[in-house]
């Protein structure tokens, strides 16, 4: 799969590869996304990252993702509490945020190919 745009960021705390990650406290750092009110800015490329290393995010265009359950080709993706993607199933009144789409149906774990598309949804 040819990823689309790539930006590097230092890793606040661990990220492993194909998680959702998120804005750290501090200017171009993230972590792991933990909740679907989070801003997310992207997907982390296939490479573990410790504390302090360099995590490349694809924040635009196809990309791979970690399954936190299962998901359905064409469900919009969230953050589960792990940075792991989740359907996006926000009850009434509730945002969630929303970091791609599933190109391919998945469940725990598995790695499917998505398209970024950050954007919110309410219930």
């Amino acid at each position: 799969m040819t990823p689309g745009l790539i930006k590097s960021y230092k890793a606040e705390a661990a990220v492993e590869g194909y998680r959702i990650v998120k804005y750290g406290a501090a200017d171009f750092q993230v972590v792991k996304g933990a909740a679907v009110g989070d801003n997310l800015i992207g997907i982390a490329s296939s490479l573990d990252a410790a504390i302090g290393d360099m995590v490349d995010v694809v924040k635009a265009g196809p990309a791979e993702v970690r399954c936190g359950a299962a998901v359905t080709r064409g469900d919009k993706l969230t953050t589960d509490a792990n940075g792991k993607a989740v359907l996006a199933a926000p009850g009434a009144g509730v945002n969630n945020n929303i970091i791609a789409i599933a190109d391919a149906s998945g469940v725990l774990d598995d790695i499917i190919p998505c398209t970024i598309v950050q954007g919110r949804i309410q219930g």
